[in-house]
């Protein structure tokens, strides 16, 4: 398996990481942990999870597989989203239990939705119990994990604080984030990328995306995922699996392969961008709203609808549990027109909003 080095940390890892939040049946710790030990058969040597993932169970899975590696072959990375220092140190503890290692190779602060979230993690003491853990040996590296807008990412990169990120990008969104993908180059971090095939919306709609496919591209999947990996920045891109084939077809994905240069990515870009179709690009030419509205998570939201019907639940999920924020944040659109007038891909952004806001007076959804 290739393998890039993760910034300034001294590891390399491979370019396809195992992203441990899509088990389909995650309560059989056994035949999940097959599939994690598949993976690392298959070269992968980064393996990621975190508290909560798959009713909970994703660290035992991932722990259960790990108990049967070589120590000194594999990383494993995992989260936690507590702002206080004390919970953040128990949620760390049991994370090494149930992963059976002495040391998180990669820990991320995690979820960072909005710009302020990371100054709470530091004065309610989780930034600073985090430190005082690496200092300890517990932690390896600090890191991050956020959804954040690639401009406020990048503020929060340039603080210091950490040696890496993990972030979305995809060919669906990558506009959004560009800019933190570039801070993360000049700063020397590692990068991850999470949903590298937009959160399965590319394999599950391969047709609306054939687009991303050249002439050497196998597949849909392939051709996003070599998308991805291809850029300079990107350290991995984790890929949710749920089965062997899955490993082995994201595998298969870069073996051999040679990372598409700096002149077909920019071509890659362009065709993208030019076959959207009504889908938001997520470029941040909208902004800013006179009255505050997050138009580009809005709208992220709302390509939801178009790719996965009309059920109301993809809209409104993917705005709380992706973005933190609301469909009733919507109503405050005024309808000025300001954000069509900048739209590049001349969107009726106004329209879709109100839809959005309409979503909100609707029974909620089940998650």
């Amino acid at each position: 398996m290739w393998q890039k080095p993760y910034g300034k940390t001294g590891k390399k890892i491979s370019v396809i990481g195992f992203g441990a939040m899509r088990f389909a049946n995650p309560e059989n710790i056994n035949a999940n942990a097959e599939v994690v030990l598949h993976a690392y058969e298959r070269g992968i040597n980064y393996f990621d999870t975190a508290p909560e993932y798959c009713k909970d169970k994703s660290e035992e899975i991932v722990g259960a597989a790990l108990r049967q590696m070589k120590p000194g072959t594999f990383y494993v990375s995992t989260k936690c989203m507590a702002a206080k220092g004390d919970e953040l140190r128990a949620s760390l503890e049991r994370s090494l239990k149930r992963l059976g290692v002495d040391c998180i190779h990669f820990f991320h602060i995690w979820c960072l939705l909005k710009p302020g979230d990371l100054d709470a993690r530091i004065a309610g003491g989780a930034v600073a119990a985090a430190l005082k853990a690496k200092d300890e040996g517990l932690i390896e590296h600090l890191v991050t994990s956020s959804h954040l807008a690639g401009r406020e990412l990048k503020r929060v990169l340039e603080r210091g604080l950490f040696e890496g990120v993990t972030l979305g990008y995809s060919a669906i969104n990558f506009p959004y984030r560009e800019e933190a993908v570039k801070a993360a180059a000049s700063l020397g971090l590692g990068l991850v990328t999470m949903n590298p095939l937009g959160g399965g919306l590319i394999p599950a709609n391969a047709e609306r995306f054939a687009f991303l496919r050249g002439r050497k591209d196998p597949s849909v999947v392939a051709a996003a995922l070599r998308f991805n990996v291809s850029h300079p920045a990107v350290t991995s891109a984790l890929v949710g699996f749920t089965t062997k084939a899955h490993v082995d077809q994201a595998v298969e994905a870069v073996e051999g392969f040679k990372p598409y240069d700096r002149a077909r990515i920019a071509r890659m870009r362009e065709r993208i961008l030019d076959s959207f179709e009504g889908l938001c690009t997520g470029c941040g030419y909208c902004l800013p709203c006179p009255e505050g509205v997050e138009i580009p998570k809005m709208m992220d939201a709302y390509n939801m609808r178009l790719l996965e019907g009309s059920d109301p639940k993809h809209v409104v999920n993917r705005l709380k549990w992706h973005w933190g924020i609301e469909a009733a944040d919507a109503k405050a659109c005024a309808l000025c027109g300001e954000c069509e007038d900048r739209c590049t891909q001349h969107l009726p952004i106004g329209e879709r909003l109100k839809e959005i806001a309409g979503l909100a007076e609707a029974k909620p959804p089940k998650t």
